[in-house]
Parts: structure tokens; C-alpha cells; sequence
């Protein structure tokens, strides 16, 4: 079992920036694709920003440009650099990690959630 711990939320003025910080129990880098998505009140969780085993990326089109997901895997760590902030930025953020399909039914993992405010 994997467990993942976000970190690095919080209260942020509009331009402003913040990292969340993942962190794996575990080197899972290698079997498992990872990602930040989010959800704001009354809205659905959507996905934010992914990275896959082999370092591909990919971003919502309305953080392109802005945000930057990246990891270190000797950390067992996956970071969001969040540039730029702004207020319909403002939802909890939650750390995925998702099974490659070699792995067939293993499960996806979730982590708890950190809070990110853009307000003036």
C-alpha cells in the first residue's frame, strides 16, 4: 500500500506563487503515473497536471503556462510549481497516483488534500 502526503498550501494574493510538495511512502515512480488534480466548492475534482513514468507531462488548459509539475525520484517526491496565481485557482489540491497497465487492477492512490486560497 502507498500512501501519499501533500504539502505546501495555503493563503496567496493573486500573482503570487506556491509549491505542493507530494510525498510517496514508497519508490513508486517507476510503475505508476502521477498527478495533481483539484476541486473547488460545488465543482467537480478535475485533473490539473500529470507526469508519467517516462517524464511526459500534461497540463488543464487553464494552468498552461503557469503551473509546472516535476519529481524527484530519489525523494519519492512529485512537486507543482503554481505561478501566477489566481483566484479561480483557489480549491483543494489532491496528489494521484495511478497504475500503469502492466499493473491490471492495482489500485489508484489518493493523498489527503492541501488547501490553496488566492485571495486579495
Amino acid at each position: 500500500q502507498v500512501q501519499l502526503v501533500e504539502s505546501g498550501g495555503g493563503l496567496v494574493q493573486p500573482g503570487g506563487s506556491l509549491r505542493l510538495s507530494c510525498a510517496a511512502s514508497k519508490s513508486i515512480f517507476s510503475i505508476y503515473n502521477m498527478g495533481w488534480y483539484r476541486q473547488a466548492p460545488g465543482k467537480q475534482r478535475e485533473l490539473v497536471a500529470a507526469i508519467t513514468r517516462g517524464g511526459s507531462t500534461n497540463y488543464a488548459d487553464s494552468v498552461k503556462g503557469r503551473f509546472t509539475i516535476s519529481r524527484d525520484n530519489a525523494e519519492n517526491t512529485v512537486y507543482l510549481q503554481m505561478n501566477s496565481l489566481k483566484p479561480e485557482d483557489t480549491a483543494v489540491y489532491y496528489c494521484n497516483a495511478d497504475p500503469i497497465r502492466e499493473l491490471g487492477l492495482a489500485p489508484t492512490y489518493w493523498g489527503q488534500g492541501t488547501q490553496v486560497t488566492v485571495s486579495s
